[in-house]
């Protein structure tokens, strides 16, 4: 069986949205913003940009901001022909690609929310949150991807005993009650919970096609969550949930 790769998909559906004079204008991915560029000051020292886990990449086409979460970190400066004819070797190229996609689709006006909040913003999306999860009504609700304040607004609501959450890097810790499970097995997730929050930065790193291979199996509802996948979902079909992103 060939294994699925949604962000080459995601590319190809890309590349047919283009016009041949599009391809030799000029990209710029930034080095890795800083933590106060990526997400000012939240309030809070326990978001994963905070404590080294991530960094926020940022591609700027004809003036307009893309972004993408990733664990690698470069820099790349090069025309949107170059960026297509990267390779998808790893975390980073898969971020200048994704970066560049939310860039340029919102350059077109086919997205907005590409650009992470900031300051109070984290707290007001975790805000959000907790009113959007009582009105799809699940009894579970699993959440892949650490963030803390959208975790807190789900157990808030929910009750620990109703949420699951995994992550690859803080992976065998509590948090707010909860054992925070294996990122790259979460199957017990899929079984038991009817909504799964799934981080957009998963496109980034290449875990997305078993998640959803899982989601799939189990026929769960998926819904991504933040910046980083927007251009992707626009793309694929996919629901995403960002509400506090400019």
């Amino acid at each position: 069986m060939v294994k699925k790769d949604l962000l080459q998909e995601a590319k190809r559906r890309f590349c047919a949205e283009l016009n041949f004079e599009d391809l030799n204008c000029e990209v710029v991915v930034s080095r890795p913003l800083s933590p106060r560029d990526a997400i000012g000051d939240p309030g809070r020292n326990d978001f994963p940009i905070l404590r080294g886990k991530e960094v926020l990449m940022q591609a700027v086409y004809k003036d307009v901001a893309g972004q993408a979460f990733t664990s690698s970190k470069g820099s790349f400066k090069g025309t949107l022909r170059d960026v297509l004819d990267m390779p998808l070797a790893g975390s980073f190229e898969r971020a200048v690609l994704v970066s560049t996609i939310n860039a340029v689709l919102r350059y077109r006006g086919l997205i907005d929310k590409t650009v992470h909040c900031k300051d109070d913003g984290p707290k007001r999306c975790a805000d959000c949150m907790a009113y959007w999860i009582k009105e799809q009504h699940v009894d579970d609700v699993g959440l892949i991807g650490m963030q803390p304040a959208l975790l807190e607004a789900l157990v808030r609501v929910q009750g620990a005993g109703r949420v699951m959450v995994s992550d690859l890097a803080d992976a065998g810790s509590t948090r707010c009650g909860i054992k925070v499970l294996d990122g790259m097995n979460p199957s017990e997730m899929f079984e038991r919970c009817q909504l799964i929050l799934i981080t957009g930065s998963t496109i980034a790193n290449g875990t997305i096609d078993g998640l959803l291979e899982k989601a799939s199996y189990h026929k769960r509802r998926v819904v991504f969550f933040g910046t980083t996948i927007a251009g992707v979902a626009y793309l694929l079909g996919m629901e995403r949930w960002c509400p506090c992103s400019t």
